[in-house]
């Protein structure tokens, strides 16, 4: 599969958006920024955050990790203490970006009563509401619980949809809009629940489509329903819902942290290289899912 470098030097690249003009939107953890890439590979800065922007369509902000440095790769975590919570944390939160001004406003930092710890992915559906995951936060002796929310981009409305689980990262839907996928990082684990409405999972129907030896990362959907998940460090594990086989493609980096589908007939995979620094483009062999934003 032929790999063609798009953008270099970015800072722990996450969360591509394919726009209809050819440029991708993505965050930069490291740098704190939603970024614009023009089909020439020029960087522009969109808006500048404080915490970690993680994932870009409206933005989930993880509110910041600790950072280390392994062979020469950034690594969003603290390699001697084994945590990623940094000093001062407060929280995570999710906000929305006006993409010509830059203006922000933050939506939600709590479901309830609870604070939001570490919003990583987000998914919007056709009724104009989205999915997002938690992933928590590591301390050197505890750690958060993961959880799938789902809420209104207007602020009016924010549920828990499913909690106690192991660092949910990556999340996406059908293509029929039925079913909702989540990617677990620590045990390389797709989990689908079955949906009853927007924002609504039936009861008792968290399953598991497949378990990996990878580490995982975010998602995207292709068209025909099979999930492409970013997993380290792997590259891309391609997993089929009907029957739980998955294929590995391998990628030239060891943190290949997300993927999003463009181009006029959507079979140009747009992929985030973070240990390198790079957003690249490869021809993929069957379109992708053409999202609902």
């Amino acid at each position: 599969m032929q790999v063609r470098e798009i953008a270099s030097g970015l800072q722990f690249p996450e969360g591509p958006v394919a726009l209809a003009d050819g440029s991708v939107l993505l965050v930069e953890i490291r740098r704190g920024t939603l970024t614009r890439v023009s089909p020439e590979g020029e960087l522009s800065v969109v808006a500048e955050f404080g915490g970690g922007p993680n994932g870009a369509a409206y933005v989930v902000n993880n509110g910041g990790f600790r950072w280390s440095e392994l062979n020469g790769m950034p690594i969003p975590f603290d390699v001697e203490r084994h945590c990623d919570e940094p000093e001062g944390f407060e929280g995570g939160w999710v906000e929305r970006v006006d993409l010509h001004t830059g203006e922000r406003t933050i939506l939600y930092t709590h479901c309830g009563e609870h604070r939001l710890r570490g919003p990583n992915d987000i998914v919007f559906d056709a009724s104009g509401g989205f999915w997002f995951t938690d992933l928590g936060k590591r301390r050197e002796r505890t750690q958060d619980k993961g959880g799938l929310y789902y809420a209104r981009p207007d602020g009016s409305m924010i549920v828990e949809a499913d909690y106690h689980l192991g660092g949910l990262n990556g999340v996406g839907i059908s293509p029929d809009g039925s079913t909702v996928y989540a990617a677990e990082t620590f045990s390389g684990r797709l989990y689908a629940w079955d949906l009853d409405g927007p924002g609504r999972i039936r009861s008792g129907s968290r399953r598991v489509v497949a378990a990996t030896p990878a580490y995982f990362d975010s998602l995207a959907v292709e068209a025909g329903g099979k999930v492409v998940v970013a997993a380290l460090p792997a590259g891309l594990c391609v997993i089929d819902p009907a029957d739980g086989s998955f294929e590995h493609v391998p990628m030239r980096d060891p943190m290949v942290t997300n993927i999003c589908f463009g181009g006029p007939d959507m079979t140009t995979a747009y992929v985030t290289l973070s240990a390198s620094g790079r957003l690249v483009a490869v021809e993929w062999p069957r379109p992708g899912l053409r999202l609902a934003f």
